[in-house]
């Protein structure tokens, strides 16, 4: 009967880790196209509002003065300002999408706080209060620690195992339990450092863009266009600031998020190592 409840227990453990996954997938595959139509969109119509313009003509200088001359500028960064835009908003998105649920994977109060309460209880012997203090905590420890717990609970009355391969069992449901809490953590973090990447390659690529142009016109014969001088070093320098600031903001999160994903790890191995411990002591 216990092993059949436990075994329903893993289950839907797993049932729900799939689910989690499931929607996890689907908001990465929504969001990247979204932030791309957005980007596009707020670069033709926010950044191309004809107002930003001297003339109302978006052929022409951005107006002198307000936040009209700066978005005009930035849209005269060219072609590829839009794709940095994107990349910009996919980093965001990610990145509030992560720091939301690490801070639910921390709980409400921190792993190291919820072993040192499991450490009490179970030197009382007592395991549901033990229990209900992964309750309480609500993150991805007391996930870990509350399917631990339940074995160890099942292990106290079972009578086939001997003590060695009680903790084995033991271990092996956290292992269990952190193999499927792990990813999810992990989940979309791929973005980041691809973006970490990537939009610094294509700052560079807009730079090499508007060099060109500055170039070219340097080349024309007679005096060199002033103008289209300016233009093309402007661009230049719009594309390096937008893929360098994005890049940024990529590497700086990700190691944010990598770090605290540490601390949650090592957290849940020191509960997977207190539950065997306790096991091992208060049942020779």
């Amino acid at each position: 009967m216990a092993e059949t409840k436990t075994t329903v227990t893993a289950a839907a453990a797993k049932t729900s880790s799939h689910q989690a996954k499931k929607s996890s997938n689907l908001f990465a595959i929504l969001a990247v196209p979204i932030c791309i139509a957005i980007g596009y969109i707020f670069y033709i119509f926010v950044l191309g509002n004809p107002a930003n313009f001297q003339g109302g003509n978006p052929e022409n200088h951005p107006v002198e003065a307000g936040i009209g001359k700066w978005f005009g500028t930035v849209h005269k960064g060219g072609a590829i300002v839009p794709i940095l835009i994107s990349t910009l908003l996919i980093c965001l998105t990610f990145v509030i999408e992560r720091f939301l649920y690490l801070a639910k994977a921390k709980g409400k109060f921190s792993g190291s706080e919820l072993v040192r309460k499991v450490q009490y209880h179970l030197a009382n012997k007592n395991v549901d209060a033990a229990l209900s203090e992964c309750d309480k905590q609500k993150g991805s420890v007391g996930n870990v620690l509350k399917a631990g717990l339940k074995k160890y609970k099942e292990m106290i009355t079972n009578t086939e195992l001997d003590t060695d391969q009680k903790i084995l069992t033991i271990k092996n449901e956290i292992e269990e339990t952190t193999a499927l809490e792990l990813p999810m953590m992990e989940k979309n973090l791929v973005f980041l450092s691809t973006i970490a990447s990537v939009a610094t390659l294509l700052g560079l690529f807009g730079t090499v863009l508007g060099m060109i142009k500055a170039f070219s016109a340097m080349s024309s014969s007679g005096a060199p266009d002033s103008a289209a001088l300016a233009l093309g070093i402007s661009e230049a320098l719009i594309n390096t600031a937008l893929g360098i600031g994005t890049s940024a903001i990529a590497i700086i999160m990700y190691n944010y998020f990598t770090t605290n994903i540490d601390s949650i790890t090592y957290a849940i191995d020191e509960s997977g190592f207190t539950l065997t411990q306790s096991f091992a002591a208060n049942h020779k």
